[in-house]
This record gives structure tokens, sequence and C-alpha cells, in this order.
């Protein structure tokens, strides 16, 4: 079983599934395990201490695939910013030639180190006006990433049933469907609306080889479609996060008169994200997760998700859409 886009081609992928950069999950037992499933795995960059560590992290993940995989570079508006040029040339010393970015327009010095490294870069947007622009300043795939996911959906609020079509209406480079999808159904769903492939991050994080304690993974099984919500909106800086009793006192919080980031920062810190996938304390910080926890209710090894996508999706091209056609 076999589906044939731009995008298995540009990659060097079997299957058109791709591990999206995530914060602390994207390491190199489950990037390494999404490769070996036929699929892009992407260790996320800014998961590393330092450049020196991600070099090793990529050393690592080579000696556990021997096919592609990549890696995420995420530019955050922040008053420290980390050494994104030092991680940039550690992605370029590792001989990775696959680079997911995402982010502020910062992100262009990273792609001016990556690009005459012979680095595909794919570039994650919540918007066709931003990805109209990536592809202009050379990016190589674009990732539309509709209002349903996880992480920041952009200010827009427009789903992928609509986004992503729209993008490939006028977007000419390959394009990946992000936010939403989990089963073959959205994979079909994915192609028919005009993307090669699709990008999953709520969903890898539901998988055995995902570094997240077991109490999380459940998290994503209990909750449903309802189970996530929208924070740092009045701040216009949206993100979608998993629906527990912390994200709902963040909300309770920044719906004050007057609030701030302030108010929230010792709920929502990064450090307390870490420990809280560590330890399994769902009372210790936020998880990230999209509205596709209405569709996960397993918790499969990687091989086994990707392969059952990939069936799910053929069986519903070769099959029941094909049986609608009359004459």
């Amino acid at each position: 079983m076999a589906l044939k886009t731009r995008i298995t081609e540009m990659l060097g992928i079997a299957h058109p599934i791709v591990q999206g950069g995530m914060q602390g999950v994207g390491t190199a037992e489950l990037a390494s395990a999404v490769s070996n499933a036929g699929g892009l795995g992407i260790l996320t960059a800014l998961t590393q201490p330092s450049p020196a560590a991600l070099r090793a992290e990529i050393e690592r993940c080579r000696s556990m695939t021997d096919r592609p995989f990549g890696v995420n570079m995420t530019v955050f508006p922040t008053i420290n910013p980390p050494d994104y040029l030092g991680y940039a040339q550690a992605i370029i010393d590792g001989g990775v030639k696959i680079v997911e970015t995402a982010g502020t327009a910062a992100v262009r010095e990273i792609w001016a180190m990556l690009k005459p490294h012979g680095v595909t870069i794919l570039h994650k947007c919540t918007a066709v006006r931003h990805a109209l622009s990536a592809e202009k300043a050379g990016c190589d795939i674009i990732s539309i990433d509709g209002f349903e996911c996880a992480g920041h959906p952009g200010e827009d609020d427009i789903p992928g049933l609509i986004l992503i079509p729209a993008a490939a209406d006028k977007v000419r480079i390959p394009l990946l469907a992000s936010g939403g999808f989990g089963d073959g159904r959205g994979l079909a769903a994915a192609l028919a609306l005009g993307a090669e492939g699709i990008n999953m991050g709520t969903r890898f994080c539901a998988t055995r080889e995902a570094p997240i304690h077991p109490n999380i993974k459940q998290a994503y099984l209990d909750n449903d479609e309802r189970g996530s919500l929208l924070i740092f909106r009045k701040l216009k800086n949206t993100a979608r996060v998993g629906r527990s009793p912390v994200s709902e006192e963040v909300v309770r919080r920044l719906e004050q008169p007057g609030a701030t980031f302030d108010d929230v920062k010792d709920l929502v810190s990064g450090a307390a994200g870490r420990r809280m996938l560590e330890t399994g304390d769902l009372g210790g910080g936020i998880f990230w997760a999209g509205m596709v926890q209405g569709l996960i209710h397993d918790i499969p090894t990687c091989e086994d998700l990707v392969s059952r996508i990939v069936a799910e999706a053929e069986t519903i091209i070769r099959g029941r859409l094909a049986a609608m056609i009359a004459g």
C-alpha cells in the first residue's frame, strides 16, 4: 500500500504523513519511530538545551533510523531568545536536509543559513497570505495549519475545510494539511482538498513511543472534540491547549479586567509544562492538544498508526468514493 505524492517524492518517504515538531515531545525516540514507520519524523530543536545537545540528538536519531528525518526550528517572540543561529548551525553540521520552521518573520534568517546547504524548508503557516509570502521567499513545502490545530492557530480562526483548499488554489509548491488530522479519513480528505499529505502533532503524542507520561496520554483519550481550550486570545497570541483545571484557570484569570501575561505565567511556564510531561501531574501545567482528541481512542505504536491511516485512506479512495461514481 502506498500513496505517491509530491510530498513523498520530495522528502523521500513512503507515506505522506509528517510528525510536526512539538516542544518537549520531538525527541529521537518519537522521530525515529515515525520515520521507521514510513513517515517523516521531526526532532524539535528547542527541546534540547543547547546547540551542542541538538547535535548529539541528531546523531542519536540517526543511530535509530536509516530513513529521512527532519528538525523543527520555531522562532518565538521572547525577551531572552535562544541561540537560534547556533541551533541552525547544529542542523547544518549534523547533515540534516529537512527542516520544519514556524514563528515570526525572523525565521527568514534561518532560511538564509540553511538553503545554501541544500536543506528542504517546510514552513508552517496559519493564513494563505503567509503561505504565499513563504513560497515567494523560497520555501519548498507549506504546512497549512487550520484553526483546529494544537499550538498557535493564528488569529483568523479559519478551519481546515476552508483554509486548505483556499491555499491550494493559490500556492504552487506542495501543501501539507495540518490541524485536526488523526486517521485515514482525514488523510483522504486532505488529498481531496488539494494537499499532498498531512502533518500530525496531537495524534503522535498518543503513541507508545511519545516521551510523555501515561497520564497525559490518557488525557488525550479521555478528552473529546470539545477537550481543548483557546488561551491568550486577549493577548493576541492565541494558543490551543488541552482542557484541564489548569487551562480553565488560565482562561478565567485572563478574562479579568486588566489581566496581563504576568497573571498566568506561573501556570503556563515552559518548565512547568516539561515537568508535567515527565511526572504526569495534570495539575502542574498545560499540555498542547487539538480538537483531534475526539478521534483518538487508543495508544498504538507509530508503525501501527501510520499503517492504519494509509490503509484506511486507500480503502476510502479505492472503495467508498469510487463506488459513488455512477455509470
